[in-house]
């Protein structure tokens, strides 16, 4: 065994690469709902910025204005073409329509899979998102 607790632990922020922070701050607000939580300025042009889902729900994304070319180059990409993150819905088609008429780019048809209903996204540089509406077990 590890010696880790089985709780008391958590994902709790996931550091998303921007170019601007009062740009992601709006695009995450306006396009997908999200609060902001904390915008403390660090000094040198640096902040610590966190949003999260409305309702406090998951975990919050830290926003980290790319700092160096190596990290500018990873802004939007920071998976390598790959779903980078899972926004879960209780309600796939209500998000999903929102969502469209906030503008956000959907990159396919929503699809039903084994595991539930899901359309990928594009943030606001282009990392992808899975919106999923997972299939929930019968009680």
């Amino acid at each position: 065994m590890s010696g880790f607790p089985a709780s008391g632990r958590k994902v709790a922020t996931v550091a998303v690469v921007v170019a601007d922070y009062d740009a992601a701050i709006a695009w995450y607000g306006e396009k997908l709902g999200f609060v902001l939580v904390e915008d403390v300025d660090l000094g040198g042009g640096k902040r610590w910025v966190t949003v999260e889902p409305g309702g406090g729900q998951g975990a919050r994304l830290l926003l980290a204005k790319a700092d160096g070319a190596a990290q500018a180059a990873a802004i939007g990409n920071q998976t390598g073409g790959r779903v980078f993150l899972f926004l879960e819905t209780d309600d796939f088609a209500r998000d999903h329509a929102l969502m469209l008429a906030n503008g956000v780019e959907f990159r396919e048809t929503p699809r039903h899979e084994a595991y539930g209903t899901v359309a990928v996204f594009a943030d606001i540089h282009g990392n992808l998102w899975d919106l999923i509406e997972p299939k929930r077990a019968r009680s």
